[in-house]
């Protein structure tokens, strides 16, 4: 009976001996790793020179496409072309392309209203500070469905007859690429230049 006990206890012993020696049962060992905080740049230059010259995507642009949308007009009227618009000619213009989203009379809507009107909302009438912005904006991007689908005849029509509509000018005023930049807008007294130095660039 000794003798068994014996036995037991030491076979108890190994399986003890050989569960602790269990590598499984160890604490891992603590791993030093040396952060690397990468760079933008690392390995760009490698990449860089897997490059082709040429990715053959696109076309070159010649002067007639650029032309194409080298169309935008400054305050002082830079890059307006020459041509004229009358109010009464934009009315008919107007009601065709425009009305359907702005309102037979500007205002009613669904889209932006265009003519200021009783409820004081901004409105190119009472916020846009330089009259030049709205033959920019109208030729680029007007009408939704067709925006630079507008002849420049129209979009000087159509510019005349909403500065008329907003009270800006009279009827029969002529706007041309000269006397579109001197028609003051109401709002333009609401803004001013910054002129600041010393600071950020962009405040």
């Amino acid at each position: 009976m000794i003798k068994n006990a014996s036995i037991y206890m030491l076979l108890g012993c190994a399986v003890a001996l050989l569960v602790r020696c269990n590598p499984i049962d160890k604490n891992p060992s603590v791993v030093q790793v040396q952060l690397h905080e990468a760079d933008w740049s690392d390995g760009l230059e490698a990449y860089e020179a897997t490059w082709p010259d040429k990715f053959g995507i696109g076309k070159s642009a010649d002067k007639s496409f650029i032309a194409k949308w080298d169309i935008d007009v400054r305050p002082d009227g830079k890059g307006l072309p020459k041509g004229e618009g009358r109010a009464k000619n934009g009315a008919a213009v107007y009601q065709n392309k425009c009305a359907s989203c702005h309102g037979v009379n500007g205002y009613e809507g669904p889209e932006d209203k265009l003519v200021t009107d009783s409820t004081g909302r901004n409105t190119i009438g009472n916020y846009w500070p330089y009259a030049t912005t709205i033959f920019d904006y109208v030729r680029r991007a007007m009408p939704f469905e067709a925006p630079g689908s507008l002849t420049d005849q129209e979009v000087y029509d159509i510019t005349a007859y909403l500065l008329y509509l907003n009270g800006i000018i009279e009827e029969e005023f002529v706007i041309t690429e000269k006397t579109l930049p001197q028609v003051e807008m109401p709002a333009k007294k609401r803004y001013v230049l910054d002129d600041r130095r010393g600071g950020p660039e962009i405040r």
